[in-house]
């Protein structure tokens, strides 16, 4: 009797320590959101747009910003907005934005402003810290693997 109750006590006690692992894991992922740290995006081969914002993605179909793209969005997005642009879940599934002046305008708005609801930040606003080009660049790419 005496070892039944050692190996379920053994049991019992691996089964919390399972859980309390997995509950730490969740709430890790959960709070690493808010903790990104945007990484610079060398837009150098880049042509030049200036200070005043545009409202139309001068790069549509570039091959060299698409390529710019493709890596600021893995360096910068894809840890919230998931690798190829398909979400896990916790950000908005970037490859059903709206086609063309559409698409551009609400990527823009949200990419320059960031969204947060009751303080709460869900997304941080990333105008003064990537340059134009590189939101372009990256509005590009996302176009490459767009669905309907």
């Amino acid at each position: 009797m005496e070892d039944k109750y050692n190996k379920e006590t053994v049991t019992r006690s691996l089964r919390q320590i399972a859980c309390a692992a997995a509950l730490a894991s969740v709430t890790l992922i959960a709070g690493a959101h808010g903790d990104v740290t945007p990484q610079a995006v060398d837009v150098s081969t880049l042509k030049p747009l200036g200070k005043d914002w545009l409202v139309s993605n001068p790069y549509r179909k570039d091959k060299e910003a698409i390529r710019i793209g493709d890596s600021a969005y893995n360096q910068n997005c894809a840890r919230c907005h998931g690798l190829g642009a398909v979400s896990g879940g916790i950000a908005p599934d970037l490859r059903y934005l709206p086609e063309g002046d559409e698409g551009d305008e609400i990527f823009m708005q949200r990419i320059r402003d960031g969204a947060s609801r009751g303080g709460r930040v869900y997304m941080p606003p990333f105008e003064g810290i990537l340059p134009q080009e590189a939101m372009w660049s990256i509005r590009a790419w996302l176009e490459t693997v767009r669905e309907e």
